[in-house]
Parts: C-alpha cells; sequence; structure tokens
C-alpha cells in the first residue's frame, strides 16, 4: 500500500515528473505519427502494385511470348477448377506515342489487354477515369470522335449514349461534386470537342487506346487534379518498334491509328507515366504473334507475353503457384511431342510467380525505408528513457531521508526499488495515453494541418499533390500499432527507471537518515 501511496504523492507533489512524462507523450506522438504514415504509404503502395496484376503471372520474360496459353488456361480450368477462377492473356512491347493535335511525342510501354476481362481479374476498371462518369463506354472497338453540341443556347450536351451514361453515374452518385460545366466540358468531368448545333461523332472509326494520366496530362500541386488538355477521343498515333529477344529492332516500325477513348491513373507513377493500353487481339496481329501460315500450310501457335491467372476466394497465392508449376510441369510433357523446337525453347523459359514474387524488390525497398525511419525515430525516442533516468536519480538524490525512514520502518529492498519501477511506469501510462491521443488526432486530420500550413505559406506544404503518387498524406492509425508503442512506452519509461530504483534500493537507513 505505501508503494502506490508514495508513488502517487511524488507524481502530484514532484514538478520535474512532469518533464518525464512531456518526454514520454512526444516521443509517442512522433513514433506514431511516422509509423502510421510509413505504413499507410507501404499498404497504398501494395494495393496498388497488386490490382495492376493477379494472384499468379505465367511469363517468360521475353518479347517473343510464348505458345499455347490458351490450351493452358483450359488446362487449369479442368484441371484446378476449385482455384482457379479465370485466366486472361496480356502482350508487352514498346513504341512511340505522338498526339497528332500537337505533336506530343514519348517512348511508351504497350500493353495489351482484353479490357472486360482484364478488369474482371483486377482492378485496373478503378483506375479509368472517363469510365467512372461514362459506365459502360471505354472501349478498344473501332469508333469516331464524339463532340458535344447544344440543347439550348446555354446548355452543351454529349451525343444519347454518353447523356445516359451519365445520367446512370449521377442517379448513384448524387452527393458527387464536379468541375465547371463548359461547351468543351459538357458535365464538368473532362473535355470533348464542341460543336454549335447537335451532338454526334466526326472522324474516321479508329481503335479505342487507354493513355496512362502522368504520361499525358500535368498534376496541380495543391489538389493533385490533373489538367486535362486532350479531348476524349482525339487520334493518337502509335508506331510499334518489334523487337527481338536481343533487344533489335525485328521489322520495320509499324504506325497505328487509335482513338483516346480514357486514361488510367493506377497511382503508380513509373506505370502511369510509361503505359498505354489497346486491344490484345489488334496487337497480336500487328506484331506477328497471331497465327501464322507456315510454308506447308500449317499455322504457328498464337503467343502473349503473358498469363494472368486469378484465384478463387481462399487459396493462398503463394500455395497456389506451387501447384499451378506443377501442372504446367506436366502440360508441357503431355504436348512435348507434338511442338517445335522454337515453340520448346519458348516454353522453356516460362516462369511462374505471386504478385508479391513479381512485385518483391520495389515493395521491400518500400519496406526497408520504413524500418529504417522508424529505427531512427526509436533511436531519438531514446532520449527520453536517458531524460527518466537522469530525472528519477534526481529524485532518489532529494528523497534519500524519505528512502532511509521507510527502510527503517521495515520496508524491504524490493519494496523501495518498487516505489520507483512503478514511478516509471505511471510517467509511461500517462504519457503513453496522451502520446497515443495527440498522435491519433494528428494523423487523422493531418492533412488538414498541411493545408492549413499551406494558406499561411505555400512553403509549407510537405507533401505535394504533383509529386507524390498519392494525393493525400495516409491518415489511419491502425489499433495494433496504437497498442504496441503504448506497451512500448511504458516498458522504456520503466527501464529509465531501474537505475535510480536499484540506487534507492542500495541505501543504508542509517547513512539515509544522517544525509544532509
Amino acid at each position: 500500500m505505501y508503494k502506490l501511496f508514495l508513488t502517487r504523492r511524488y507524481l502530484l507533489r514532484k514538478k520535474i515528473a512532469i518533464f518525464a512524462i512531456l518526454s514520454v507523450w512526444l516521443c509517442v506522438a512522433m513514433v506514431l505519427i511516422v509509423f502510421s504514415v510509413m505504413d499507410g504509404f507501404l499498404d497504398n503502395i501494395k494495393q496498388h502494385s497488386r490490382g495492376l496484376l493477379s494472384d499468379v503471372i505465367v511469363d517468360n520474360a521475353t518479347l517473343q511470348g510464348f505458345p499455347y496459353y490458351e490450351e493452358f488456361g483450359d488446362y487449369l480450368a479442368r484441371t484446378m477448377p476449385d482455384k482457379v477462377e479465370m485466366t486472361t492473356p496480356v502482350i508487352y512491347n514498346y513504341g512511340i506515342m505522338r498526339v497528332g493535335s500537337n505533336n506530343y511525342t514519348k517512348p511508351v510501354r504497350l500493353v495489351a489487354v482484353n479490357l472486360e476481362e482484364y478488369c474482371k481479374i483486377n482492378t485496373f476498371k478503378e483506375s479509368l477515369y472517363y469510365e467512372k462518369y461514362f459506365p459502360g463506354l471505354t472501349t478498344f472497338k473501332p469508333m469516331p470522335m464524339p463532340y458535344a453540341g447544344y440543347k439550348s443556347e446555354t446548355q452543351p450536351v454529349l451525343p444519347p449514349e454518353f447523356e445516359r451514361a451519365f445520367a446512370r453515374f449521377r442517379k448513384d452518385n448524387p452527393e458527387e461534386v464536379l468541375g465547371k460545366r463548359t461547351a468543351s466540358s459538357p458535365h464538368g468531368v473532362g473535355l470533348f470537342e464542341q460543336s454549335f448545333d447537335e451532338p454526334g461523332y466526326i472522324g474516321n472509326e479508329l481503335p479505342g487506346v487507354i493513355v496512362g494520366t502522368d504520361l499525358i496530362y500535368d498534376r496541380d500541386p495543391d489538389d493533385g487534379s490533373y489538367n486535362r488538355l486532350l479531348p476524349r477521343g482525339c487520334e493518337i498515333l502509335l508506331t510499334i518498334l518489334p523487337l527481338t529477344s536481343a533487344g533489335k529492332i525485328a521489322e520495320d516500325p509499324i504506325p497505328v491509328a487509335l482513338r483516346h477513348v480514357d486514361d488510367s491513373r493506377t497511382r503508380v507513377y513509373e506505370i502511369d507515366s510509361m503505359c498505354v493500353y489497346t486491344d490484345f487481339k489488334l496487337m497480336q496481329d500487328l506484331l506477328s504473334m497471331g497465327p501464322l501460315e507456315r510454308v506447308d500450310g500449317t499455322y504457328t501457335r498464337p503467343r502473349t507475353s503473358q498469363l494472368l491467372i486469378r484465384l478463387k476466394e481462399g487459396n493462398d497465392a503463394r500455395e497456389t503457384r506451387k501447384a499451378i508449376q506443377a501442372e504446367w510441369d506436366r502440360f508441357k510433357a503431355s504436348i512435348a511431342n507434338e511442338i517445335s523446337a522454337g515453340d520448346m525453347r519458348l516454353l522453356g523459359s516460362v516462369m511462374i510467380e505471386t504478385w508479391q514474387e513479381r512485385q518483391v524488390m520495389f515493395i521491400a525497398a518500400v519496406e526497408k525505408e520504413k524500418v529504417l525511419v522508424t529505427v531512427l525515430f526509436v533511436i531519438i525516442s531514446a532520449v527520453a528513457i536517458v531524460l527518466i533516468g537522469v530525472i528519477f536519480y534526481m529524485i532518489v538524490m532529494q528523497k534519500t531521508r524519505d528512502i532511509g525512514i521507510i527502510k527503517s520502518v521495515g520496508a524491504t529492498r524490493m519494496g523501495v526499488a518498487g516505489i520507483f519501477l512503478m514511478y516509471g511506469a505511471a510517467v509511461g501510462i500517462i504519457g503513453g495515453i496522451l502520446g497515443v491521443v495527440s498522435g491519433t488526432v494528428f494523423v487523422t486530420y493531418i492533412n488538414d494541418i498541411q493545408d492549413a500550413l499551406a494558406q499561411l505559406n505555400p512553403n509549407l506544404r510537405v507533401w505535394s499533390a504533383d509529386v507524390y503518387t498519392f494525393d493525400r498524406i495516409p491518415n489511419v492509425v491502425k489499433s495494433y500499432v496504437a497498442v504496441s508503442v503504448f506497451f512500448m512506452a511504458v516498458i522504456t519509461s520503466t527501464l529509465g527507471a531501474l537505475v535510480p530504483a536499484i540506487k534507492a534500493a542500495s541505501v543504508w537507513p542509517v547513512e539515509a537518515l544522517r544525509y544532509e
């Protein structure tokens, strides 16, 4: 009982303990803020990296691709119906993109997909801008360029199918605030060519292309919005560069005119600033990866760069990858007698990975940064332990006579040490609670705080939306992180009081009573 009494008395009477509590408070808040922001950043990276791939990827890492992908997809559907939900092929290549209206030219990475399947196998559909406002109208099918007209002198409108699609969007999202309506942006959601009569279409029917948002647009540094300068449906010339496995151009560059139907923002800058997406079958034919007639009248097998595999819910990707690898080996053995040497060479370089293994270098780098920053701030937080030790040591020196009196009436060495250990734990509990609460509030409103500072001085904006992948600073505190930081605060505070507690326990009553 005397230990609780003295601990409470020292907390209330010794103002120097406020400095110990304050140091724990600030250190807990600091570690919680840094860890939460870094953890949120890592989670966003993993989420968006995962969204562009599938659970398992079959790839041979060459631009020539590999054949028998359709047969292997059907084979998996038969042999692993409880694990594999669907598969879809993807072709990768490189080229030069030019926007004809302004001669804007950039090198690009070509991604050819079956759009409907690709949107089902991952979260690519969520990255599409115009698809959100005009659902169902982002397609690779050949189409002319839509343009806006006027329903009245002041009300611009789009072709009927766009108006119907936008009406569906507004019905499902009545509270969403849109941009300013203009003749070229009839609904305040993007640019269209304009006319002063009826809405309609203009130009030749061209296959669609989806362009990475950072490839063609600049971002506003304040809110991260994109300054869309190209009207939907404008013509884009893509010059494809067929490459050999040695990196040489296999044949003459292939120019193809396409129509801009949407832009994709996956939130992974390396992808959004480089990739364009178009129809799988179109690119397969242009790159001579489709069936080609041989001299003897037979046809080669079509090829793909990747085969994406989506697993059914409840299946672990790592374990299922091993099963798919075993099935691939059996499948390859079953067709070994009927395939050519060239096809066997392409099949021999096929590798099967999970999405985590494919992104391991990128994710691991971010994880290391998170660990490094956390360690640095933990080292800084060690100052709290030293400060608590110094403060408690001063209290022990001041309370030497009190310690002598307590020990002279029967207090044990452990009992005296327990007073200061409880004192340290109490400082950790109080400081930890204050730190967790203040840190959580700060993280929750961190974007509002930054906006307020930016209004005072633009140079105080530390998270610029036009630089970072994410528009806003991650602002979620995970409960297990808050609990872990709190208990670490209590433990470190108790450790900080350990040396002074041992010092107090070693005091002899007679010497303590003679202490001046």
